[in-house]
């Protein structure tokens, strides 16, 4: 009896240590148990591109445009044939880009370069379906436009938060480089706010090294739960193609510009009538300021907003409505932003003394 008893504790001491031994390979690797083949969620992100894909649209765009004639200009044709020979012919020209659907009733945003100077505009959905696309406005300020169309049955992306982002954030761009089909890029968030590229008046970039190559222009850039975060406008490249520097205006600045193109037809954005200039070290010292932030009026608007107020040139204007500003950038978009006819209160530094001031904010002029 006693050696039955020795024996099944021995037994139960074996089964106790393989289940230990079989729980820490497990733990370990968990791939034992599916033949290798489980995933981490960041081995793929297929779900975000399910999610958003169906949504990025192919932007078609024809321009007709007339070619002189070879012997338009000839004296001698001219004097005995006329246009005869010389007439001219009409070219067709295409471009090819991207869009995103955002509504389920039809609009769709893309950049305005990619539709500027179009006679027609065809949308090819990922389903295979196209139609025709209407302009229900642009935005060459911001390059963004929004067009229409008339199909059942569309699958709207899911807006996300610009302002979420973070630098190292993983983000995928889709749309149809080249024009070889649609395509998915990944890579990540490299910076955020760039301005002063001269892509645009208002610029706010959201920089990546997702691929970012010709034809992606409007596309989609994502998130990994396949939310809008930003509206892919241009790449940084010598040569033409990408180079891992690429910009996308980001969704929260797309998202206003939309609704207001659907409201009013256009973009009604807050103006001063003040030329602002950035605060250098050497600016700095001579106004004897204690750092770079905010900026320096160099010139005012005669009967402009700012004039009214009694602006003047020289002000050193630090606040927006009590938050620092950092750069005449910041203020141009911050301004912007504001609805006309409301008032913002100015704060900066006039000739030595601080000073404030309330101003009524005007429609800035197209």
């Amino acid at each position: 009896m006693r050696t039955l008893l020795r024996g099944l504790l021995f037994l139960l001491q074996a089964v106790v240590v393989g289940l230990a031994i079989a729980f820490v390979l497990v733990y370990f690797r968990p791939g034992l148990l599916t033949g290798g083949t489980t995933r981490s969620p960041a081995d793929s992100y297929a779900a975000a591109v399910d999610a958003s894909s169906p949504s990025v649209v192919n932007v078609h765009s024809a321009r007709h445009t007339e070619i002189p004639g070879p012997l338009m200009d000839d004296p001698f044709w001219q004097r005995y044939f006329g246009n005869q020979y010389g007439a001219p012919r009409e070219r067709t020209q295409t471009s090819l880009g991207s869009g995103v659907i955002i509504s389920a009733d039809g609009y769709i945003l893309t950049n305005y370069h990619v539709i500027n100077g179009a006679d027609a505009i065809k949308v090819g959905i990922a389903d295979g379906r196209s139609a025709a696309a209407q302009v229900v406005g642009v935005d060459p300020d911001t390059d963004l436009a929004l067009l229409k169309v008339n199909l059942p049955h569309l699958r709207p992306i899911e807006m996300g938060r610009s302002d979420n982002l973070r630098v190292g954030d993983v983000v995928l761009a889709i749309g149809d480089p080249y024009g070889v089909g649609q395509t998915v890029t990944q890579g990540i968030v490299s910076a955020l706010g760039r301005s002063q590229l001269g892509l645009s008046t208002f610029e706010n970039f959201i920089q990546t090294d997702a691929a970012i190559n010709p034809g992606n222009s409007g596309g989609a850039l994502v998130n990994t739960r396949g939310q809008l975060v930003g509206i892919n406008t241009a790449l940084f490249s010598p040569s033409g193609g990408s180079n891992g520097i690429g910009f996308a205006i980001p969704v929260n600045l797309a998202r206003g510009v939309m609704q207001q193109l659907i409201a009013y037809g256009r973009v009604r954005r807050g103006y001063l009538g003040v030329e602002p200039q950035d605060i250098t070290p050497q600016l700095a010292q001579a106004f004897q300021l204690t750092s770079t932030n905010g900026f320096i009026i160099t010139s005012v608007a005669k009967g402009g907003p700012g004039s009214k107020a009694g602006l003047l040139p020289g002000d050193v204007i630090e606040t927006i409505d009590g938050k620092p500003v950092r750069n005449s950038n910041d203020a141009l978009n911050r301004i912007a932003a504001k609805p006309p006819g409301s008032v913002i209160v100015l704060g900066g530094v006039r000739q030595g003394n601080a000073f404030s001031v309330r101003v009524k904010v005007a429609e800035r002029p197209l």
